[in-house]
């Protein structure tokens, strides 16, 4: 590799790690004011439950692959660990944990 190559790359990385720092330090430093309307603001607590039922909804209906209408039942008992555990306790990753220990252990009982 030429110098020039080598020079070239070493201020690309570093101009990119330079944009990546600055483009989460606006959000820090947004975040302390709010530049949404409330109404917006208030449409985007909503998101991170529809991501997760976006992903999770599909899993629990496929079978191989393909859209089948047969449920696999340790699927269906852990989305419901993961639903009763996110109503009581409101925190994602405890829901998270949970609901993913609780596919382990019935996929390791074969169950």
């Amino acid at each position: 590799m030429s110098s020039a190559t080598l020079l070239a790359l070493t201020i690309s990385i570093i101009a990119i790690g330079l944009l990546t720092f600055l483009m989460r330090l606006a959000f820090l430093w947004s975040s302390s004011r709010s530049l949404l309307p409330p109404n917006i603001e208030q449409a985007l607590r909503f998101v991170p439950p529809a991501v997760l039922t976006a992903l999770i909804v599909p899993n629990l209906l496929r079978q191989s692959g393909f859209f089948i209408p047969s449920i696999d039942i340790a699927r269906l008992i852990a989305a419901l660990v993961a639903l009763v555990v996110a109503w009581r306790t409101r925190r994602i990753v405890v829901t998270l944990a949970l609901g993913m220990a609780t596919l382990w252990l019935l996929t390791f009982l074969r169950l």
